[in-house]
């Protein structure tokens, strides 16, 4: 018997992982099915999956060799622009794999060849590579095996990934100057810890003259830097770790998700931008004709957000049982009332894959819209910081000098 790794969804939705001792695939999936798990990904635990830290590579072991969007979409469109002219899909992948510059594509790619050459289909695959080709890539390829439309999905896939890329651009584009400020105010304030106040400490120490309250602040804080630096370096750190070894459990990362979305300023356009994806994503999906409830389950992983995906698992729940897209949607109270007045014109008509991607559209123009008065919204907040800081500085260090001068021509 061989040991699988198995990837499924309970009743409930959610994602269950493991492994399982088999005869073959087709046992596991039985005994998933009795457990009243539905199989999503099974393939063969190799082992080389159990070797040592010693046998991997420096990027596999720190993490650096993730597969960015930039090479999916790469792949995505020259997948299509192979099938559209008629090249074998073994052919195509070899040659894909041969142009990938991405070693852990390339390793995946030579993999799938493999398979293909064993009677395994696409689908199949790239079902074997979860942590490159998600379960929205993998149904729509098996889609459109099935209905002879395989280009057409790669078509689709390269649509999806472009417009996910866009949106990503435009939120890091209006991010940077906000962040450039930050970064230069965070060098300001150890600049001066480090070497302006010190040298006004030592200065107003020889004169022995009283120190107003925000001059003893600034002292004690440069004293306190200077001296605990290391430690606060150390707690730091501890803190990214610890903060990223949270957001690995179920509970971190549902909190996380949730909170973000609730961030002034910035959380309505992470909200919107996941309501985008969502949208895109579940009218692309049935338009490929999937079924709607296996549609929002797959959707569900798309966002990429699990307070969003416990929502739509609960619209998915509220249609199983009977309910209209329109009134889970309702239930959800995730959409706005011209959003769900879309739904419902489509559920009227029967187009609700197109309202869908209309509904995408219109979150994109706000996510549009939110971005290009981001910069004029957190203006104001960094000039109060900056502000604060002249004049805690101007306080601290003038006003004692001002005292001085003023009681030497007293004299």
């Amino acid at each position: 018997m061989a040991s699988f790794k198995y990837i499924g969804r309970n009743n409930n939705g959610s994602q269950v992982k493991g492994t399982m001792e088999a005869g073959n695939t087709s046992a596991v999936a039985e005994q998933l099915v009795r457990k009243n798990i539905t199989p999503v990904s099974i393939s063969i635990l190799a082992k080389n999956q159990t070797e040592s830290l010693a046998s991997k590579d420096v990027s596999e072991i720190f993490g650096f060799n993730n597969v960015s969007l930039d090479e999916l979409i790469i792949f995505s469109r020259q997948m299509y622009a192979l099938m559209r002219s008629g090249v074998p899909i073994l052919r195509a992948i070899n040659g894909m794999a041969d142009a990938s510059t991405s070693t852990t594509l390339k390793k995946a790619l030579i993999d799938i060849a493999s398979q293909l050459e064993g009677g395994y289909t696409l689908s199949s695959a790239l079902n074997q590579h979860p942590e490159i080709f998600g379960n929205l890539f993998v149904s729509l390829i098996h889609v459109g095996e099935n209905t002879g439309q395989l280009e057409e999905s790669f078509l689709k896939l390269t649509t999806y990934f472009e417009r996910e890329q866009a949106t990503r651009k435009r939120i890091k584009t209006a991010l940077r100057y906000p962040t450039m400020v930050l970064i230069a105010l965070a060098a300001a304030l150890v600049i001066l810890n480090i070497f302006v106040i010190p040298t006004f400490a030592s200065m107003f120490a020889k004169l022995g003259a009283e120190l107003p309250l925000a001059t003893k602040f600034l002292i004690t804080s440069s004293s306190f830097f200077l001296n605990y630096w290391p430690y606060m370096l150390v707690a730091c750190i501890a803190a990214y770790f610890a903060l990223k070894q949270s957001l690995k459990t179920e509970k971190g990362r549902y909190q996380w998700d949730k909170r973000k979305i609730k961030l002034p300023i910035i959380g309505s356009i992470i909200e919107r931008s996941i309501l985008a994806r969502f949208s895109h994503s579940f009218g692309i999906i049935l338009k490929s004709g999937i079924p709607m409830t296996t549609g929002l389950t797959l959707v569900a992983d798309a966002v990429d957000n699990s307070f969003m995906q416990e929502k739509i698992v609960a619209m998915r729940s509220a249609i199983e049982s009977g309910e209209s897209l329109l009134r889970a949607a309702i239930a959800s109270t995730l959409f706005t009332p011209l959003v769900l007045q879309m739904i419902a014109v489509g559920e009227e008509t029967g187009r609700v894959d197109e309202l869908l991607k209309e509904v995408g559209d219109y979150y994109e123009r706000e996510v549009d819209y939110d971005l290009s008065t981001l910069t004029a919204r957190i203006e104001p907040l960094l000039l109060v910081v900056v502000a604060a800081m002249v004049l805690v500085l101007a306080l601290g260090i003038f006003t004692p000098m001002w005292d001085m001068a003023s009681a030497m021509q007293g004299k």
